[in-house]
């Protein structure tokens, strides 16, 4: 059988590497990072010492959102910010795996097509968002969001 691989691991590996390192010059807190293809499916994952045991669980569950609505974790927020009801809707109809919170990126080809999504937990949200957003444009990926929040240096943990 000949699969074709629209995320590869060498761009999936290649973007984990870059959040984290982005954290360390940020000084950022401990962080972990999830890299799923399209189909939702974990290619890697990457979990700094220290990082808290939730904290996997967190970044795949933005990514899984990302994915799951088709738009970034931030824009799920910015949504869903005066409509609990169907923010709990949400929750339910996905098992309890879509956080609403920015810090999950959609990765896009150059064609446009979404290929994936990365999820970032560990310090603030804005800031995970940034890691996640740098290390899709390393990779020559287009993300979307395509900018971070403009204060995300600003948040604190």
């Amino acid at each position: 059988m000949r699969l074709k691989t629209l995320l590869p691991l060498a761009a999936a590996e290649a973007i984990a590497d870059e959040v984290l390192r982005l954290g360390r010059e940020e000084e950022m807190h401990p962080l972990t990072v999830v890299v799923l293809d399209g189909g939702g499916h974990v290619v890697v994952l990457k979990r700094e010492d220290g990082s808290g045991i939730m904290r996997a669980d967190i970044a795949t569950g933005k990514a899984w959102g990302a994915l799951g609505m088709g738009i970034p974790s931030r824009l799920i927020r910015d949504r869903l910010g005066d409509r609990p009801s169907f923010q709990n809707a949400l929750a339910v109809a996905s098992d309890g795996r879509l956080i609403p919170v920015p810090g999950g990126v959609l990765i896009n080809d150059a064609d446009g097509r979404t290929i994936g999504a990365v999820g970032v937990s560990g310090d603030t949200s804005d800031k995970d968002e940034y890691c996640a957003i740098q290390a899709v444009l390393a990779a020559s990926l287009l993300p979307s969001p395509a900018e971070p929040s403009p204060t995300w240096r600003d948040s604190k943990l």
